[in-house]
């Protein structure tokens, strides 16, 4: 490889072995890369970063004590109460994870920040206050800049996948419950017939489409599945001892609301109306 020569009575330029690492890992996500990367340019998250290096090293070296993400949490709740510990989420001021080490040195590693951001900007809550926010905060609860369209997009664009992808686990999760409701009714019918057939195990086999070799599986299947049906409830009797809706014994045949001792109209029951006498009529010539 090619070296440019050095002038003579300058110093060399130094380099580093490695380039030092964004502000806030990104996630894998687009939403949680967007929420957290720099937006105006790649290089002033990088310049930023380079400037607190030494910070960062010395923060590194106190080696803070091990916290999982969910004490993280519960930690910057307590600390900063106006961002993390009110109702519901609010978008995060860029390079906040900066800010948490300024205001809080010692106590949280890069790598436990990185962690809990990553989740907590992923939240599906998260997502959704992004998408409808203008504004993002600081520690303090303060607005800290206006949050970007290109953001808010991101933002809606993740939970319309995340919609997709839920409304589809939902969709197979319904298609394999049908599917092995299916194969018990199947297997429920094959026992059935099993059990009361007078062909011979070929025949049988060969009518329902199973080999020798898996019917009996099937049908001990089938059996676990008959003994752990729960039993099916008797028919409920009414105070007399019969089926609701069921006529007594003894009732004579008719319509339910008539009486046996009903008397014929024409003796006691309502006079019918008599028509008048027809008028005789004059005889045709």
């Amino acid at each position: 490889m090619n070296e440019t020569p050095t002038p003579a009575g300058e110093p060399a330029p130094t380099t580093t072995s490695q380039d030092p690492a964004p502000l806030i890992e990104s996630p894998a996500d687009a939403p949680q890369a967007a929420e957290e990367a720099a937006a105006p340019a790649a290089e002033a998250v990088e310049a930023a970063e380079a400037g607190e290096a030494g910070e960062a090293a010395a923060t590194d070296a106190a080696a803070p004590a091990e916290m999982s993400p969910a004490a993280v949490a519960a930690k910057l709740k307590e600390l900063f109460p106006a961002l993390f510990g009110g109702p519901g989420f609010k978008p995060l001021k860029l390079r906040v994870q900066a800010d948490i080490q300024q205001r809080a040195p010692g106590i949280f590693s890069r790598a436990q920040l990185s962690a809990f951001l990553r989740r907590y900007t992923g939240n599906t809550g998260y997502l959704i206050a992004l998408g409808k926010a203008t504004q993002r905060f600081d520690l303090d609860g303060q607005e800290a800049g206006e949050l970007s369209e290109e953001h808010r997009n991101a933002a809606r664009e993740e939970l319309a996948r995340r919609k997709g992808l839920q409304q589809e686990r939902i969709h197979a999760e319904r298609e394999q419950m049908a599917l092995a409701q299916q194969q018990r009714r199947n297997r429920a019918g094959l026992l059935y017939d099993y059990e009361r057939t007078t062909l011979t195990l070929a025949n049988f086999c060969v009518l329902k489409g199973v080999t020798p070799e898996e019917l009996p599986g099937l049908l001990e299947i089938a059996k676990q599945e008959r003994a752990e049906q729960p039993p099916r409830p008797e028919p409920r009797r009414d105070d007399r001892g019969g089926r609701p809706g069921s006529r007594p014994e003894g009732r004579p045949e008719g319509r339910p609301n008539q009486r046996r001792d009903a008397r014929p109209e024409g003796r006691d029951g309502p006079q019918q109306q008599q028509r008048p006498p027809r008028k005789p009529q004059p005889p045709r010539g």
